[in-house]
């Protein structure tokens, strides 16, 4: 990520400049360090910010975190440092794993320089570099507190000696109190991820690791420790990110001398990483959420990213991709008939998937040959389509998938050395395909070169970057070893070398649906595609949870068709919409085989979208539930505090009926409020049977009764949403 590079060595402090104890705060959150001369900085608290702390009180918080020795142990107190170190007697996973054939297996950092710089607007940073000058190492820790009250660390190991050092494993860590007694994080598969998880945070190690060579759809996301009582809305959580899309892990452990920890790193493979005289090896980016609640956890992740200078700002546009549509049934005359209803509905970017190059007809073969296919495309073709779509005003988006090749290609029969694989035999095939060493020049070059060419000639103004199989068995053959992280960070530097050759472009992250979802990859591309599963039931629980991690304007959410493609299940258009509408919102849907009313509720649902897509992407998302569960409340509040947009949705049929008021929160408590039914179809004829007595002429309460008291809201079928425009009526 773009961040000021890890210090450098330097001359060690003098002893009266040293700073012992450090504290880093911002938006209500503070991180306090004690840094001594002879050892790694350890968290003495970690949480809500105790406010500003003198010199003495600082000494006196540090003298406090120190446990008394009441177990059969080491001699003195062993105080866990963010790298944690087997030679303090700590037990539990270190956080430097390697040797020298065999030596400098157990390292003892000593710091030698230590800077510490305040930010404008709360927050700073603290950098030290430490040495082992037996084991002929150094290390150097960065540990930040942004703005928004987020902690980001990184940690680089050096090699200072002159034979080669193995590296295995580089993990950070931060304690949580006694008091986080259970651990959330997330589990999945295609086309349902972003599935909770919550159990107790018991003795041991709770580990979740990533060996996809991609993020994964069941990865963690986030690895949350959190108080019994945690939810949307209340308790404390402590969560944990690995900003990697490679190979990852995340632990939550809990020692038998009481300790709990959050700890995480890249999950590096045998003989990945090995360092010659003067190399590094640098982690991936860790962050750290401190939260009252999970809706404030995921606030302060959305007001970061959305703190960024390149962060999309301008309107997200309704995206129509016609994967759904055609597959790779491509015919000039049907995919015009599809760019002219899109237009008609209001569409302002469309988007043409697999299947327009080389001999890619089915998912069998193609795969590396970025060139049009000549029978489907050429004579002009492709050009006439594009000029189509461009002439009704919408962008033009175009499907690729670089990192990948087809056995049956032209590229794998010239390059087959190319292909990421162990000495002997290639990997399992996984949908046809094989994976591109993206560290061969050459491979690398390849792809550049033909994808920005293609871009540059016929004005490509988004690309859908599609990633679908694992790395099995991902070696380099320019180096015999594992190529997971060389293959990852050189994605990284292709997407931006991509996106530097052409200003202006657009770039989703998709794979296989939502199996590429980091704060990484989200740094070198402008979205992500939740999961390949449309289906609005489905899509309620992946966005709801997707969230907890990325803002909406990040997250791509279509309108499929009425019986969803992955799940066969059959929706309404209103629920679809409404499902849609939270996220970057699109149609994957063959709107040829739409009615006539169908096209016209889905152009108002669109026109809507537009009305308040602003408000959605800007404002403080908020999630709640009701009814044992049954009922999911999910809005966005502008940042003003002075509108919102919230959706009811009934997820099931409850035991008793109607439901309850239900808490609309997320307002002042100071102003009055008018809330009233919103979006297509709320003006549909009152039914005393479904709709609360207030629904025509709507209601003015203040915010504190919204939250504490709520409203009656319409009596819903399962599956299907209602609309609640609320606006401050008395500023």
């Amino acid at each position: 990520m773009s961040t000021p590079a890890l210090r450098d060595r330097a001359e060690p402090h003098h002893e009266t400049a040293w700073p012992k104890v450090v504290r880093l705060a911002a938006s209500g959150v503070a991180l306090i360090l004690a840094i001594p001369r002879d050892s790694l900085p350890h968290v003495v608290h970690w949480g809500a910010d105790p406010g500003p702390l003198s010199e003495p009180e600082l000494a006196a918080v540090e003298s406090s975190a120190v446990p008394p020795r009441a177990t059969n142990g080491v001699d003195a107190p062993v105080q866990v440092s963010v790298l944690p170190e087997g030679r303090t007697g700590w037990t539990g996973t270190p956080g430097l794993s390697g040797h020298r054939s065999g030596t400098g297996w157990s390292p003892w950092f000593r710091p030698q320089r230590v800077d510490v710089e305040p930010a404008d607007g709360g927050g700073g940073r603290v950098d030290v570099v430490a040495t082992d000058a037996e084991a002929e190492l150094e290390v150097a820790l960065r540990i930040e507190m942004l703005a928004e009250g987020v902690v980001r660390m990184r940690a680089r190991v050096t090699n200072t000696g002159s034979g080669a050092y193995a590296v295995e494993a580089l993990n950070l860590a931060l304690p949580v109190p006694t008091r986080a007694d259970e651990l959330w994080d997330f589990a999945g598969r295609w086309a349902k991820e972003k599935v909770v998880q919550r159990r107790p945070f018991t003795v041991g190690s709770h580990v979740r690791e990533g060996r996809h060579g991609r993020t994964g759809a069941d990865a963690a996301t986030l690895l949350i420790a959190g108080t019994p009582n945690l939810g949307f809305a209340g308790g404390e959580a402590w969560g944990l990110h690995v900003a990697f899309s490679g190979n990852h892990r995340a632990i939550g452990e809990r020692a038998f001398s009481g300790e709990r920890l959050l700890l995480g790193g890249e999950l590096l493979l045998p003989g990945e990483v090995e360092l010659g005289a003067g190399e590094s090896y640098e982690t991936p980016q860790l962050f750290a959420v401190y939260g009252a609640g999970l809706d404030d956890v995921a606030s302060r992740l959305h007001k970061h990213l959305r703190a960024r200078p390149h962060h999309p700002r301008s309107p997200r546009p309704v995206v129509m991709n016609v994967w759904e549509a055609v597959y790779f049934d491509h015919d000039i005359e049907r995919l015009r008939e599809l760019a002219e209803l899109a237009a008609d509905v209001g569409v302002e970017r469309f988007v043409l998937d697999d299947g327009w190059f080389s001999s890619r007809r089915d998912d069998t073969s193609g795969l590396g040959d970025w060139v049009l296919a000549e029978d489907a495309w050429g004579g002009g073709r492709f050009r006439a389509l594009v000029d189509a779509v461009k002439r009704r005003g919408m962008q033009f988006g175009l499907w690729f998938e670089p990192e990948m090749v087809n056995l049956d290609s032209e590229l794998a029969r010239a390059h087959p050395e190319w292909i990421l694989q162990v000495p002997g035999r290639l990997p399992v095939e996984f949908r046809h395909q094989q994976v591109l060493d993206l560290t061969h020049p050459g491979a690398f070059a390849h792809v550049r070169d033909q994808v920005v060419a293609l871009v540059r000639e016929h004005g490509v103004d988004y690309i859908k970057w599609d990633h679908n199989r694992d790395l099995i068995d991902a070696g380099s053959t320019r180096t015999g070893r594992a190529g997971v992280h060389g293959q990852t960070l050189a994605t990284y530097r292709l997407l931006d070398e991509i996106r530097s050759l052409a200003p202006g472009l657009e770039i989703e992250s998709c794979s296989s649906g939502g199996a590429r979802i980091d704060l990484e990859i989200i740094e070198h591309t402008d979205r992500v595609w939740a999961s390949d599963c449309i289906d609005a039931r489905e899509r309620q629980q992946i966005q709801r949870w997707t969230a907890q991690l990325l803002p909406p304007e990040l997250v791509g959410s279509h309108v499929g068709a009425d019986r969803a493609h992955t799940t066969a299940r059959r929706l309404d258009l209103g629920f679809r919409a409404a499902t849609a509408l939270f996220g970057h919102f699109g149609v994957e849907w063959d709107l040829s085989e739409a009615t006539a009313a169908e096209r016209a509720e889905i152009a108002a649902w669109i026109s809507f979208y537009k009305q308040v897509r602003t408000l959605i992407h800007t404002g403080t998302v908020v999630r709640r539930d009701a009814e044992q569960g049954d009922l999911w409340v999910h809005g966005a509040v502008s940042p003003d505090q002075l509108e919102a947009l919230f959706a009811v949705t009934l997820r099931e049929r409850h035991i008793t009926w109607p439901a309850g008021r239900v808490p609309i929160p997320g307002l002042r408590r100071d102003l009055t409020y008018r809330v009233s039914a919103t979006g297509p179809g709320s003006d549909a004829p009152y039914d005393e049977r479904v709709h609360p007595a207030w629904w025509v002429e709507g209601i003015e309460l203040s915010g504190g009764v919204l939250s504490d008291v709520g409203v009656h809201v319409p009596a819903l079928d399962p599956d299907h949403s209602t609309l609640l425009h609320v606006e401050a009526v008395h500023r």
